[in-house]
């Protein structure tokens, strides 16, 4: 985990969220995936810093780093 993210059984049923918000990394993901630039994420969150976004995209790289990948027959 970074600074940016938190995980807390009392949050979003425990989902991580970026620090200090309710704002799921799923949802920064979803918005990456779906063609959005940092820039307009940060202008649909303005509560989100650019580096708080990075940071959010850091951590889900990290945790796909750390997973085992089992291909299926």
């Amino acid at each position: 985990m970074n600074e940016y993210i938190e995980v807390n059984h009392l949050i979003c049923n425990g989902k991580p969220v970026i620090r200090g918000t309710r704002i799921m990394v799923r949802n920064i993901l979803g918005m990456i995936a779906g063609g959005y630039h940092i820039e307009k994420i940060v202008d649909a969150y303005p509560e989100l810093t650019i580096d708080m976004v990075r940071g959010t995209l850091e951590y889900a790289a990290e945790v796909i780093d750390e997973e085992q990948v089992l291909a299926h027959a």
